[in-house]
């Protein structure tokens, strides 16, 4: 019964951070994010402020957050379910690329909006920090937790690195009409920027299968 509840429990808090998420991005696009307060967010989606700050701790971040819902998980897991004989470089690198192209990305009004808002740009780039302690344990898991800092120390790393990738691509440039495009391929620039990581990734992997030297 107890599990029961807790399932419950947390099937609620995720359908309230849902909730929060989507109403930010809609009365964002609906009213540009400067006229949205959290109040306003907080009563579309049936809750109270006090709860919205349980969740959120600005518009910025519940605005982004429904661009980006969840993906630290998805990196971590695309991590975990890669076969053994795929690298652990390979296994970041292509998780990396895959949650944050293909299904992670904002599109449309949702990119025009953070392109072009300075505080949703640094938002957006801060949620890389959020990958690090979700891929520290899955880093972890394929090590085997051989060294207890390596695989912290390596996530840690390939946060920041995606970090430089986010902010390059963001650095919006001129384009028909008067709007801005993202500068670059995302992809390329994430391989660009996880590529100095490879070396390290690799060794790690290699001292795992080998095993702690004798003392």
């Amino acid at each position: 019964m107890t599990a029961r509840r807790t399932g419950l429990r947390e099937q609620k808090k995720q359908a309230t951070r849902e909730a929060l998420r989507a109403a930010a991005l809609r009365l964002a696009l609906e009213r540009g994010p400067d006229n949205v307060r959290v109040d306003d967010i907080a009563e579309a989606a049936g809750v109270s402020a006090r709860t919205y700050n349980n969740y959120f701790s600005s518009r910025e971040q519940a605005i982004v957050a429904a661009v980006t819902a969840e993906r630290e998980a998805r990196v971590a897991a695309a991590v975990a379910d890669r076969p053994d004989g795929v690298g652990l470089a390979d296994a970041v690198i292509e998780a990396i690329v895959d949650q944050y192209t293909a299904s992670g990305e904002p599109g449309g009004d949702a990119l025009l909006l953070i392109t072009t808002r300075p505080t949703l740009r640094d938002a957006f780039v801060e949620t890389a920090t959020v990958i690090e302690h979700p891929l520290t344990d899955a880093i972890a898991e394929r090590l085997g937790e051989t060294e207890p800092h390596t695989a912290r120390v390596l996530a840690a790393s390939v946060a920041a690195a995606v970090r430089v990738a986010l902010e390059q691509w963001l650095r919006t440039t001129p384009a028909t009409g008067g709007l801005v495009v993202p500068s670059g391929s995302l992809p390329d620039l994430l391989r660009t920027t996880l590529a100095p990581l490879t070396p390290a990734l690799d060794a790690a992997e290699r001292r795992a299968r080998v095993g702690p030297s004798p003392s």
